[in-house]
């Protein structure tokens, strides 16, 4: 089955970190979001995928063709991001007619992805929410899905769509979105996915709902960050206090290390991640993602997300540095 995954968003809450690439490349748990995404479904017996591309799009396309050499990978450009389901609606040559799954590039959703694939009807993957007002809704009657919402202002129940549709009547949405795009129906001012799915059930299509019990969103700076914690509590290997590095150094798993970095004189953990070819010297180091060949000196950080090359030297408290940058409160040469 294929897999569509649309990844073309800008992520501006992301900033500084998403100036020069794009949101589902950001690193979480030792590896970007997409590449937790395209794990998952690969697990689950998918053998195709289509990324759905716009900025930085030439990113995404070297990344995947280097992480995932022998699957196939097509990208679709999507000109001008006007909504989820204009998003998918680009992708319809390259998808075709056949049953697909549609996961959000920026969403990691653990839940058993055989079971929802296997589905024999159109299913989408809910999860109950306390505000569903932010998020597109489901609204059931005696278990059988009777319509879907996009950010009602009066939810008809909690049931939000987490990002992840089982759709197995590929040419009934794929003529669903002709005449939402052809009529320029616009729901907030976007091309709703969501309204395509209603279109699709007005037509006589049938849905189904799974329960998830983990929806991951990394769109902002604390999301990101919570993820990060929740995906190193489930990781085995982030849990054996990475062996790679060595005492005096101090670790409180989970933590993850990359092999290449060099860890001296420091403490870290719990939920640190150290990429690849980063130093870490004179530290200490809690709920930190370092991004791949940073320099972190004589920094007592919490809660703080360190981009790629970027230099940190003498700070105290949280930082949010992008790639490339230097933040040093002292003049001390490394």
């Amino acid at each position: 089955m294929k897999a569509l995954i649309p990844a073309a968003g800008t992520g501006t809450r992301l900033r500084p970190h998403t100036h020069n690439k794009p949101k589902a490349l950001l690193p979480v748990a030792g590896k970007p979001i997409l590449g937790h995404i395209i794990d998952d479904l690969l697990q689950a017996g998918v053998d195709e995928v289509v990324l759905i591309v716009g900025y930085c799009g030439e990113a995404v396309r070297a990344w995947a063709a280097g992480a995932y050499p022998g699957l196939p990978v097509t990208c679709v450009e999507q000109s001008e991001r006007l909504g989820l389901g204009h998003a998918v609606w680009t992708a319809r040559d390259a998808i075709g007619d056949a049953p697909f799954f549609c996961i959000l590039g920026d969403t990691i959703v653990k839940t058993d992805y055989r079971r929802l694939l296997a589905d024999p009807h159109n299913c989408i993957a809910v999860r109950e929410v306390a505000d569903p007002r932010r998020f597109g809704v489901v609204e059931m009657r005696d278990g059988a899905v009777l319509r879907f919402v996009e950010k009602p202002e009066v939810p008809p129940s909690n049931l939000a769509i987490v990002g992840a549709y089982l759709l197995r009547d590929a040419p009934r949405l794929w003529a669903a979105m002709d005449r939402i795009v052809a009529e320029d129906r616009r729901t907030r001012g976007e091309y709703q996915l969501t309204d395509g799915l209603q279109a699709m059930l007005a037509a006589g299509c049938r849905f189904s709902v799974q329960p998830v019990g983990e929806w991951f969103d990394c769109g902002k700076r604390e999301t990101w960050l919570e993820t990060n914690r929740a995906l190193l509590d489930a990781d085995p290997a982030a849990a054996a206090a990475a062996p790679g590095v060595a005492p005096p150094c101090r670790v409180t798993p989970p933590c993850l290390v990359a092999p290449d970095a060099r860890v001296s004189r420091s403490r870290l953990g719990p939920h640190v991640v150290i990429g690849a070819g980063a130093v870490v010297e004179d530290c200490d180091l809690t709920d930190t993602i370092v991004g791949d060949g940073a320099e972190v000196r004589r920094c007592r950080l919490t809660g703080s997300l360190i981009g790629e090359r970027a230099v940190v030297a003498g700070v105290a408290g949280s930082v949010n540095v992008g790639d490339d940058c230097e933040v040093a409160a002292d003049r001390r040469d490394p």
